[in-house]
């Protein structure tokens, strides 16, 4: 009688590291400034323009 193998479970790819820049979230916030004095009125997000979005740390 032969004993049945189960099969080995497949390598899992590792996980991309989280960009630097926006912490793996893809946004990153400026301060928003007027006037000539130059004073705040508040926080602008954008696009974190080191990864282009993803969240991933670019690989180059």
């Amino acid at each position: 009688m032969a004993t049945r193998k189960t099969p080995a479970p497949a390598a899992a790819e590792p996980e991309p590291a989280t960009c630097p820049t926006c912490k793996g979230s893809g946004e990153v916030s400026r301060t928003v400034r007027v006037g000539r004095k130059r004073r705040t009125v508040g926080r602008q997000t954008g696009l974190c323009l080191t990864c282009l979005g993803s969240g991933e740390a670019p690989t180059n």
